[in-house]
């Protein structure tokens, strides 16, 4: 039996999604245009306009995808206790989850100017901003704040800066997090 038109639509979609992704991060979003995602897939403009009408929504449903496994992790980080063992294993998920969503937060990196007023760029650093405030969630000294910065930045911006490295994106993501955790726990000697 052949596949069904919803299936068909899911799996073009999830082409086009594709192609945007590789393109945006190749190019920078602002270089990409509609008519470079529909020759890259082989397909009209008219084609990409019936699954998508802009980049932006392109890039709204790359960033839904992606971003899910961290909009699940801050809902299950929003129901636990701001203990230690909370933030080594929110620390831990959040690694995990930038595995598959590093191409997303690249994008944002790269093109901070062009995405900044959209809403797709609100919304990826709302989550950023969310882990944040859930790291540092309860009461601590200056020095354990700083400590636990210092520990999500380690597994968030290092997950963009280690490209140059010897490894694979693996061995990285969890070397990386292997030091953001180690730093975690410095905060047990803060007092």
């Amino acid at each position: 039996m052949g596949s069904t038109p919803q299936a068909r639509r899911s799996d073009t979609r999830e082409r086009i999604q594709s192609t945007a992704l590789e393109l945006f991060v190749s190019q920078g979003y602002e270089k990409t245009s509609l008519r470079e995602i529909a020759e890259a897939l082989g397909v009209t403009k008219a084609a990409l306009y019936y699954h998508f009408k802009t980049k932006e929504d392109i890039l709204t449903a790359i960033s839904d995808e992606l971003g899910r496994p961290v909009d699940e992790l801050i809902a299950w980080g929003k129901a636990q206790p701001a203990t230690l063992e909370t933030k080594r294993e929110l620390l831990a998920r959040y690694s995990s989850a930038l595995r598959e969503a590093a191409p997303l937060y690249s994008i944002l990196q790269e093109n901070q100017a062009a995405l900044r007023e959209l809403g797709v760029g609100r919304k990826l650093t709302e989550r950023v901003i969310t882990i944040s405030q859930l790291m540092h969630a309860g009461d601590a000294p200056l020095a354990h704040q700083v400590r636990l910065s210092s520990a999500l930045l380690t597994v968030h911006f290092g997950a963009f800066t280690t490209a140059r490295l010897e490894g694979d994106a693996e061995t990285k993501r969890k070397a990386l997090l292997d030091v953001g955790l180690e730093i975690l726990d410095s905060t047990r000697d803060d007092g």
